[in-house]
Order: structure tokens, then C-alpha cells, then sequence
């Protein structure tokens, strides 16, 4: 089991439902995730998770399952994944270097 902290930016899209909005569906994984005891930060293209390898992978698992249960019969996700060993990050730590140095 991968112990190694992670960054991990998921976009989940259902297909084929006929509409092309799909904020419920989104609103419905947000609260998934928001459940866990993850850390996560919602963008306009996706969601940040944050934690171990192990724990955030399996989440993003449990999101498709509880997709399909939910009626989706189709999900697509997009995923990057970073990880560092030098030093703990958090998304926002990220967030506020480029900040810092744009105020330079």
C-alpha cells in the first residue's frame, strides 16, 4: 500500500445523460467527497484531493461507484497526481508561492 502523500486535481464528467450541464452531478460528488476526511478544494474545472496515495486513489474509486449507483451509466475522469518528498505542500501552499512571487 502506497503511504506517499499526494495532490491529486480529479474533473469527473457523467456521459450521455442528454443535458450539457452538469452541475448536479457535480454537487452530488462535491458532497461525496466533503464527507471524507480528506482535505479537497473546489475549482471551476474540478477538485483538489489531498492525503495519502492509498486513501485518495480509493476515494476517486468509491466516486465512480457511487456515480453509477446514483444512475450514471457512464463516467469519464481526467487525473493528475503529484507528489514530493522534500517538504509537506498543501494545494494552497502551492497556490500562495505563485502569489507571493507575482507580488514581487
Amino acid at each position: 500500500m502506497a503511504k506517499i502523500s499526494c495532490l491529486a486535481d480529479v474533473c469527473m464528467v457523467p456521459l450521455g445523460t442528454g443535458s450539457p450541464s452538469v452541475s448536479d452531478f457535480v454537487a452530488a460528488v462535491e458532497k461525496k467527497i466533503r464527507e471524507s476526511h480528506l482535505n479537497s478544494t473546489l475549482h471551476s474545472a474540478g477538485t483538489t484531493i489531498e492525503g495519502p496515495w492509498d486513501e485518495v486513489t480509493g476515494l476517486i474509486g468509491e466516486l465512480h461507484e457511487y456515480a453509477h449507483e446514483l444512475g450514471y451509466v457512464r463516467v469519464h475522469t481526467d487525473i493528475r497526481i503529484g507528489t514530493r518528498t522534500d517538504k509537506p505542500q498543501t494545494a494552497q501552499d502551492k497556490v500562495d508561492t505563485v502569489l507571493a512571487k507575482l507580488n514581487q
